[in-house]
């Protein structure tokens, strides 16, 4: 009865479906990792939120890179900017608005750097224009701000390419410091700034605070994809059951006429 399955047009079938649901299947743990991860990292994101901002020496590290544990965490440092290397990050936005981040290193107290992102400009009128930027603040301030790891080109997907004078691609110690010749140690990570005192009276926009309650939709892909998984099995085993059942009731047809004809032939002679 089933020997139809031995048919090239049904081995193909059979062979799309064994390709196929494995894919499938995957893709679904694929996509439940990810909704993990992100449950994850909002998880880290409200627990560093809730925490007592530290001093940022006692978290960073000169010449290290900021722990994944550490990210997001809320940290205070005291110091004097240095307007002098202050620079932009190119093509960050906000509210689709594409624009600069303004970043200056923060000379704190003891002699260390810590590389502030005081928050976002919009573009000038023209690429050639310069964006107006809020004066740094001058004399001993204190900051508060997030924390973040340095971007890097594998962490960011920035890659690299000409950029004019006072301008950077990616937030990071590690390269701005050799590239604007910073004559003091520069700590691993950054922040993006919270608050400030005393404050300005004229401040870039700040940057957003990271959403911890969105987990995006990756745990539903992960059931479309398992649905569609099974949904293809139950479609094949279908397939099976329908053209089995034609089959039977084409031979139990062509044994009734086959048994009508033998009634029917002592009636001739």
């Amino acid at each position: 009865m089933y020997r139809f399955l031995l048919t090239p047009r049904w081995i193909a079938m059979a062979l799309l479906v064994v390709v196929l649901i494995p894919i499938m299947v995957r893709l679904g743990f694929w996509q439940f990792h990810r909704h993990e991860n992100k449950v994850a990292h909002n998880d880290l994101i409200s627990d560093n939120r809730k925490r007592e901002p530290a001093p940022a020496a006692e978290i960073l590290t000169v010449g290290a890179k900021l722990s994944a544990k550490s990210q997001w965490r809320q940290v205070t440092a005291t110091g004097r900017y240095d307007s002098e290397h202050q620079v932009l990050v190119r093509q960050r936005s906000q509210n689709d608005v594409v624009g600069y981040y303004v970043v200056v290193p923060l000379i704190t107290t003891d002699g260390r750097a810590l590389l502030v992102n005081r928050g976002w400009v919009a573009n000038a009128a023209t690429a050639e224009d310069v964006p107006d930027v809020p004066a740094t603040p001058t004399g001993q301030v204190t900051v508060t701000g997030r924390l973040r790891p340095d971007e890097t080109r594998e962490n960011s997907g920035i890659g690299d390419r000409p950029v004019p004078q006072g301008q950077v691609l990616r937030i990071s110690g590690f390269e701005l410091a050799p590239k604007l010749k910073l004559p003091y140690p520069v700590f691993g990570g950054y922040i993006e700034l919270t608050e400030q005192t005393p404050a300005p009276a004229k401040v870039p926009a700040a940057v957003p605070a990271p959403d911890d309650e969105d987990l995006g939709p990756h745990l539903a892909y992960a059931v479309q994809w398992w649905i569609f998984a099974f949904a293809l099995l139950a479609m094949y085993v279908r397939l099976i059951r329908t053209e089995a059942r034609d089959l039977e009731s084409e031979l139990a047809a062509l044994d009734a006429a086959a048994a009508e004809d033998e009634h029917e032939e002592p009636a001739k002679v």
